[in-house]
């Protein structure tokens, strides 16, 4: 007798799918929590109706909600329905795409979404990866094995995952200081680059702030973590932000930022992709091809991206990531035109940093709706921080939040 936990039960997951929409629409019961589950493992199990009862007060209405008008505070976006339905349609099949016989299919589409990508940015192929702290890695593990780094120079704002790499692959990382808009300092940079693989940044996590990307080419290895902006190369109105990354040797972007997909979605992209993935590839006993890059057993990430894709098109990605940056834009006017309010600068890629002129960042930020802004420090100073991920932001409402917590503090 087939065991009904592995079929498709139409009640159970109709069941799932009635609780996801009240949960989106908001009619969900309230949030529960870690005090309703059993403190130990239980030796009999519920009725999967019953588990989906007790876990969706937990899962869904516990969740943040990433896609608020007031959603405005991170860089992980709220993800588009398609890529729900897609990732039921994944997990039901469990491909790995490990082994091309288990995952026929969902490898040749992971490979049709890097060859429609990858040229846009002058890259001929590369690979998904479960984020771009493993494209990082990825990048500068080809680095060293094909270009004989020994050095990894980054800006001292540079993700965190730049220097775990290099510690990880025994290199040596230098921090390059920054310069007053939070960019990699070129005068800072050592003059012998031999042996480095310079990694520049398309958006750093605090400021957004895009390296020179004049640099590349300077190393001998030229790799950009574009996790954030690499992205916007696709729009007409701001892709010149990136002009010259086209000539990098690798590129990382996390499609689960700017290109709303869900966790856990990265990528690495090569100029020359045969070479560096023949330089990270290992093969097995056990294997019918060899295992490219850092993980093994992997899911089918791609398809809800292909499925993005093509329902949007370029146009409509391009669409979304405009408005956000209009978004920001709009935001940072507000606040450069308020005497209540000192900003940092303006954004260079959809990041906005402000302080209150009078009173404390932290104090006025605990008085905002908890999605709507973030704290990041320069120096010795404390910023609220504003990141502009979410399409369906209201400009609006996170101005009249931010209005009135300003006015509580007068």
């Amino acid at each position: 007798m087939r065991d009904p936990a592995f079929g498709a039960d139409r009640a159970g997951l109709s069941q799932a799918l009635d609780a996801l929409i009240a949960a989106r629409g908001g009619t969900a019961a309230p949030a529960g929590g870690l005090a309703d589950l059993p403190a130990t493992l239980p030796a009999t199990g519920l009725a999967p109706a019953q588990v989906l009862d007790l876990l969706a007060p937990i899962v869904l209405a516990g969740a943040r909600d990433l896609g608020a008008p007031t959603a405005f505070a991170h860089m992980d976006p709220p993800t588009p329905w398609l890529t729900w339905a897609m990732g039921l349609w994944t997990k039901a099949y469990n491909q790995n795409l490990l082994h091309p016989d288990v995952a026929p299919v969902a490898r040749d589409l992971e490979s049709r979404v890097i060859d429609w990508l990858a040229p846009l940015f002058g890259m001929d192929g590369g690979h998904l990866t479960a984020g771009s702290t493993l494209a990082n890695l990825t990048a500068l593990w080809a680095a060293r094995d094909l270009a004989g780094v020994t050095t990894v120079a980054a800006s001292a704002d540079a993700h965190l995952s730049i220097a775990k790499s290099a510690h990880l692959l025994g290199l040596e990382f230098i921090a390059v200081p920054v310069d007053a808009r939070a960019a990699l300092a070129v005068d800072a940079l050592p003059q012998d680059l031999t042996r480095t693989a310079l990694v520049l940044t398309a958006g750093t996590t605090a400021t957004g702030a895009i390296d020179d990307l004049g640099l590349i080419g300077r190393a001998a290895w030229s790799h950009i973590d574009a996790a954030w902006a690499g992205p916007l190369r696709l729009s007409a109105r701001h892709g010149a932000l990136l002009d010259g990354i086209e000539r990098a040797d690798s590129i990382a972007i996390s499609p689960h930022k700017w290109l709303f997909q869900p966790k856990d979605c990265g990528m690495i992209l090569f100029r020359d992709s045969a070479a560096a993935h023949a330089a990270v590839s290992f093969n097995g006993a056990y294997l019918a091809a060899p295992n490219v890059g850092l993980q093994g057993s992997r899911g089918a990430s791609a398809v809800p991206l292909l499925a993005s894709l093509l329902a949007w098109g370029r146009d409509g990605l391009v669409d979304r990531l405009d408005r956000t940056m209009a978004a920001a834009a709009d935001l940072t006017d507000r606040l450069d035109g308020d005497p209540r309010c000192h900003l940092w600068r303006r954004p260079e890629s959809a990041i906005v940093l402000w302080r209150p002129a009078a009173g404390d960042s932290a104090g006025l930020r605990a008085r905002l709706p908890v999605e709507s802004a973030s704290l990041t420090t320069l120096g010795d100073t404390t910023y609220l921080r504003h990141v502009a991920a979410n399409p369906n932001a209201d400009v609006d409402q996170v101005w009249a939040a931010i209005d009135h917590a300003l006015d509580a503090d007068a």
